[in-house]
């Protein structure tokens, strides 16, 4: 959160990508934590422009 409200989009997103994979290693591709991971990595691209890699990820 600290990185997004700093705008500070590339070193947010490698952050939120490291969290969300260990979440799906230890807690399984559909625990809502993992979920909430997801939630999060997307808006950080929405943000970044990445709009079509947000709404990927989102599906």
């Amino acid at each position: 959160a600290a990185f997004w409200k700093q705008g500070r989009w590339n070193e947010g997103e490698e952050l939120e990508v490291q969290v969300m994979d260990t979440r799906k290693r230890v807690l399984g591709a559909g625990h809502p934590d993992t979920l909430t991971s997801m939630n999060n990595l997307a808006f950080t691209l929405k943000d970044k422009g990445e709009c079509e890699k947000a709404i990927t990820l989102m599906e």
